[in-house]
């Protein structure tokens, strides 16, 4: 029986579930929305609900939960923003932490909840069949909110549409200067 058992186990430990959620939490306020299994974000749903929850607070009790729960981490996509110590690692930057406080925190500040929604995409994963959702907030119809680094495969993908709208117009046009 199931009494009082809350959440799912993704047949994982607890620290490796909690490293998903936190991972797939980073993600979410990095991007803005993330795609994953319909299971996965179910489950991740009410963990960034809370976060977002707390930033609307905005004290310091809030923001040092927030760390506690996110292991706050550094998201760039400009290398220069960055500043490193004598050692190489980075010291300072902009911190996700930060972001969620002062851009997402009050966007939702006149709303009670329903900070995400679920859309169901109409395509399964090639490996194992599963549906994939994309779990993004409501209100952010546009897309991706600050999009850490770009994708090499997003990069390849954009330079052989270039391409290929570059080959067509040329293509509809010399049959036009041929004829005239």
């Amino acid at each position: 029986m199931r009494h009082r058992m809350y959440g799912r186990k993704f047949s994982m430990d607890t620290e490796h579930r909690r490293a998903m959620f936190r991972n797939l939490a980073a993600g979410f306020f990095e991007h803005g929305q993330i795609t994953t299994t319909l299971p996965k974000a179910k489950a991740v749903q009410p963990f960034v609900e809370k976060i977002i929850t707390l930033a609307k607070r905005g004290d310091l009790h809030a923001r040092r939960r927030t760390i506690q729960l996110l292991r706050d981490r550094i998201m760039c996509d400009d290398e220069s923003k960055i500043e490193r110590d004598r050692y190489g690692e980075v010291s300072k930057g902009p911190k996700l932490v930060r972001h969620i406080f002062e851009n997402v925190g009050p966007r939702f500040a006149d709303r009670n909840g329903g900070y995400t929604r679920i859309v169901k995409l109409a395509k399964n994963r090639i490996g194992d069949g599963s549906q994939l959702v994309v779990l993004q907030m409501v209100g952010d119809e546009q897309g991706p909110e600050i999009g850490g680094r770009r994708s090499p495969r997003r990069v390849a993908k954009q330079r052989r549409r270039d391409f290929a709208s570059k080959a067509q117009s040329k293509a509809q046009a010399e049959p036009a200067a041929a004829e005239g």
